[in-house]
């Protein structure tokens, strides 16, 4: 069967999610699209992830449980009641925005049996993903997902997924006092969003997330005052303050919501900058904002001090161009062993891409390209139509590859010419299948703090400061820089004095946010790291476990969004435990297999759901 069948039945399984959507919203005038990355969800407009050509089962769920989500928010979400008691600060504004998404979930699923099972599987999936299985302590579940999920339990009084219910046990055994309360609060105002979101306030702030919403408090607090005696027991009057789980916010504000709105739309499409300017979004904030973001739970929330002398460079502008050339001819000379290993891995990648990109056409089509090869039939019978061809599409041309290598002192060494080796045959190898690949390196420009650490000390040391580092940030070659002119710029990680410390959360964030504003279809993100992030000037002020939490957030979010692939390499370091698709070797000399073979893994998964996605032909009895 031709390509038009499987994109007739995309097409219509787009058709069936919008049509669905606005009837189970009942606003039949919302304008429902569909495109790669995140879904927003606003009063007039729905946009939901692409679907593929093939949509596999698995892909089908997915959509119809996002569309399904988006559905519920349009018609029992009120956004004049939300926003009259959202909280300022970032952390408690992602714990109330999932809060509001669990109750309209839970509220919406109460009587539509199919609605209540595609948002169950929905749910099911995103833990899975997100690693929650593999959490052993209560603090590597955010506290987003955790209350958020506590919520949805109390709502619907229905199990957690599986794959959360031991790490929510720890959260479930240490309730902060007047959590439990205001659970109680949220199951019993679930149907008036006036009184669950004051009951949402009051589970804000039994966490120390925000204050207690004064409205609320003459009527829900005990010791209120002489008025308010006789009626302090009437849960009815005082719902308890809701906390919105991570990744089922508001798709505006919260990037894990937007990951799970988006999947349901109709044919409609929006620009690819629109898109780009949307994913794109630096969401840590500006370094204000941070600083002023809540002043709840001091050393847990990610802050930065300062942005003020985070670089961002091209690695051409860090030092000349005759030290360039020479760093670049003493990483030939340290690799000319190990070259020739990955080379022949290089061209066994390229074979088996090159195979998948032989022209495959497709004959007797109503239009096209004029079929010359079967003008003499119509030459003999001329009541015959003409015939007409098209070239089928490739999946994998439309692809983007970042590499991300840390560039800390500890990679310093055979790690660091080994990545830097493997990155430039890479980047020669894809280049010559169409593939465009960006090579990224992440540090920070002084030890123990920089010009970030000097302004803390003369600002007196103010508790909680946040990251106290400077990042560095290099760009050495951009995705759409032809190899050849990126060659030398990879012998800069050679140079002397350059690897410093690492910060990988924030050094991933930034890959992703650049990869969001690509226009290709299929991005694909490989992190190369030898250890946790480590900066001693941050750490010294913060909790040990500062950086690698922030770290574990931002992976959970990229994967939980789904909109590009997250691959990790660890060097003598185990990966597994952060990322969801991951791998570690012992030595540095298994870098350029292991890349090679996981890329190779990736395409050949995607061509093996494009063979079994295409319907075979029908054989003769």
């Amino acid at each position: 069967m031709s390509g038009n069948g499987e994109n007739t039945r995309s097409e219509s399984f787009k058709r069936a999610t919008a049509g669905t959507l606005r009837a189970i919203g009942r606003q039949k005038d919302v304008q429902v699209t569909f495109q790669a990355g995140p879904a927003q969800v606003t009063e007039t407009r729905v946009r939901l992830p692409q679907p593929s050509r093939s949509l596999p089962a698995a892909e089908i769920a997915r959509l119809r449980g996002a569309a399904d989500a988006a559905a519920l928010r349009l018609r029992h979400h009120d956004a004049a009641v939300h926003a009259a008691r959202t909280p300022a600060p970032r952390d408690a504004r992602e714990v109330y925005d999932a809060l509001e998404q669990a109750r309209v979930e839970v509220v919406g699923a109460r009587h539509m049996n199919g609605v209540a099972a595609n948002l169950r599987q929905k749910l099911e999936s995103e833990c899975e993903q997100a690693g929650y299985e593999r959490m052993t302590r209560r603090e590597q579940l955010p506290m987003a997902a955790a209350l958020a999920l506590l919520a949805r339990e109390r709502l619907s009084g229905e199990p957690p997924p599986p794959a959360a219910a031991a790490v929510l046990e720890q959260w479930r055994s240490t309730l902060a006092a007047g959590a439990d309360r205001a659970l109680d609060e949220l199951a019993a105002a679930q149907d008036d969003q006036t009184a669950y979101t004051r009951a949402a306030r009051r589970l804000l702030a039994a966490y120390d997330l925000a204050e207690m919403d004064v409205e609320a408090e003459p009527e829900d607090e005990e010791d209120a005052g002489p008025d308010a005696s006789g009626d302090q027991e009437q849960p009815s009057e005082q719902p308890p303050a809701p906390q919105p789980e991570q990744g089922h916010g508001t798709p505006e504000d919260t990037p894990g919501a937007e990951a799970e709105a988006a999947s349901a739309g109709e044919p409609e499409e929006t620009t690819e900058q629109e898109a780009g300017a949307v994913e794109g979004e630096d969401r840590a904030g500006g370094p204000q904002q941070q600083r002023e973001a809540t002043q709840a739970e001091p050393g847990t929330q990610y802050r930065v001090f300062s942005r003020q002398f985070d670089e961002e460079i091209a690695a051409e502008a860090l030092c000349d161009t005759d030290e360039l050339s020479r760093l670049r001819q003493q990483l030939d000379q340290q690799l000319l062993n190990l070259q020739g290993v990955v080379s022949r891995l290089a061209n066994r990648l390229q074979r088996r891409l090159m195979a998948q990109q032989t022209r495959a056409w497709e004959f007797d089509q109503e239009e096209g390209i004029l079929d010359a090869g079967r003008l003499a039939r119509v030459v003999v019978n001329p009541m015959l139509s003409l015939s007409y061809k098209h070239e089928r599409d490739t999946d994998f041309r439309d692809t983007v590859v970042t590499l991300l290598i840390d560039n800390s002192g500890s990679m310093r060494g055979r790690p660091i010419t080994v990545a830097a080796m493997c990155g430039d045959i890479l980047a020669r190898t894809l280049e010559r299948c169409g593939v465009k690949v960006e090579i990224l390196g992440f540090t920070t420009r002084a030890w123990k703090g920089g010009q970030s650490r000097e302004r803390w000390i003369a600002a007196a040391k103010p508790r909680d400061p946040g990251r106290l580092n400077d990042l560095r940030h290099i760009v050495y070659k951009a995705a759409d820089m032809p190899w050849r002119r990126a060659r030398r710029n990879l012998g800069l990680m050679l140079r002397e004095g350059l690897l410093k410390e690492n910060i990988d959360g924030e050094a991933l964030a930034w890959a992703n946010r650049r990869l969001l504003g690509r226009r290709e279809s299929r991005r694909i993100l490989m992190v190369i790291s030898d250890g946790a992030p480590v900066d001693d000037s941050t750490l010294s002020v913060n909790s040990g476990s500062y950086l690698e939490r922030h770290l574990r957030e931002v992976i959970a979010e990229i994967e939980r969004a789904h909109a590009i692939e997250l691959i990790a390499i660890g060097i003598g370091h185990d990966v597994t435990r952060y990322y969801r698709r991951a791998v570690t070797i012992t030595d540095a000399e298994e870098l350029g297999g292991t890349m090679l073979a996981k890329l190779s893994e990736l395409f050949d998964e995607d061509a093996a759901r494009g063979r079994r996605a295409r319907p075979q032909p029908l054989r003769a009895a």
